[in-house]
């Protein structure tokens, strides 16, 4: 099978259901006026390319409950992980010491936005998260700013690792793969963002509960591999074995096309044992579960959200393909 006929096979047997905010691309237009404003260079064809990368939408996905207003600042932000994203694995890519740099920035305004240290993070990037933090700064309790700011940074610290490995020829072993691609995915950024919506914070110790982690893992590892078979193709030049398929391919000694079946086994074999986990989640008692629910329906939104936008979005080839059922 071809990656295409892969990512639509997984696509069809994916349980959880597709949802879109109407307001989806409404936000997709404020992006793009906003983005000029803030300093970004983009000529037209840049505009186009953001455009068609339908951001506002994949952030809608993940967050169909979202009002257009927090819809706005999660496109935001977002945009700016993808923006981040192609500085650290582009062409042109930041060195570990830059994308380090711009990992102490970072945390230094999530952690004192008032005080907007400029070193490692400026400009235009800059700009873009100092607005699309405010709100989120000011409805959020510290626990859970503190809870963010360390998905963050471990999602840099990730970036920062394999831009070394790149750095160094290095090429990970699966099980290496599989761990650092949990940080570099930036899941674990997108799940506190479900309490932001839902105005509902987790307790530490529930959204630190084992059997949630352990599902908000596997959730990750569903987004993050469907998504290395969508860029294997770009991923062959440029990720330095940093795909699943490619590091399959790499540890069991097998043609590519054996290491993306492979890879699909691990996803079904993934998605049979999230439907079991969830399945099994107590309750956590009338003033929690609501929240609980919130969290794990954004972990499945995350999962489904990324399969339905892989099509959508023009960063994959796939997404040139003839448009499908569903929302």
């Amino acid at each position: 099978m071809t990656t295409g006929e892969i990512l639509r096979a997984l696509r069809e047997e994916c349980p959880i259901p597709s949802r879109l905010p109407p307001h989806a691309d409404r936000v997709q237009g404020w992006l793009l006026n906003l983005l000029p404003e803030l300093g970004l260079p983009l000529d037209d064809a840049a505009l186009r390319r953001l455009s068609r990368g339908a951001f506002a939408r994949y952030a809608g996905r993940l967050y169909p409950e979202a009002t257009e207003a927090d819809l706005r600042v999660l496109t935001a932000l977002f945009t700016w992980f993808f923006l981040v994203d192609d500085a650290c694995d582009g062409p042109n890519r930041l060195a570990p010491q830059q994308i380090r740099a711009l990992r102490n920035g970072t945390l230094a305004l999530l952690h004192d936005g008032s005080r907007l240290r400029q070193t490692g993070l400026t400009g235009p990037l800059r700009r873009l998260l100092v607005l699309a933090w405010r709100e989120p700064r000011r409805r959020m309790p510290a626990r859970w700013r503190q809870r963010f700011a360390d998905a963050v940074a471990r999602h840099l610290d990730g970036t920062w690792q394999e831009a070394v490995n790149k750095e160094a020829g290095r090429r990970p072993s699966v099980d290496e793969y599989v761990e650092l691609r949990r940080s570099t995915s930036a899941a674990e950024v997108s799940y506190p963002l479900v309490e932001f919506v839902s105005g509902r914070p987790l307790p530490d110790p529930v959204y630190h509960h084992p059997l949630l982690r352990q599902i908000a893992g596997t959730g990750n590892d569903l987004l993050s591999w469907y998504n290395d078979v969508a860029s294997l193709e770009r991923d062959r030049a440029t990720a330095g074995g940093h795909n699943l398929v490619l590091a399959l391919q790499a540890d069991l000694g097998v043609p590519e096309a054996e290491a993306l079946e492979r890879a699909a086994e691990h996803w079904r074999e993934a998605m049979r044992r999230f439907v079991t986990l969830r399945a099994a989640v107590p309750s956590f008692g009338p003033a929690l579960d609501k929240a609980v629910t919130d969290q794990l329906d954004g972990i499945a939104y995350a999962v489904r959200g990324t399969i339905d936008w892989t099509f959508e979005s023009a960063r994959y080839p796939v997404s040139t393909a003839p448009p499908t059922s569903g929302p």
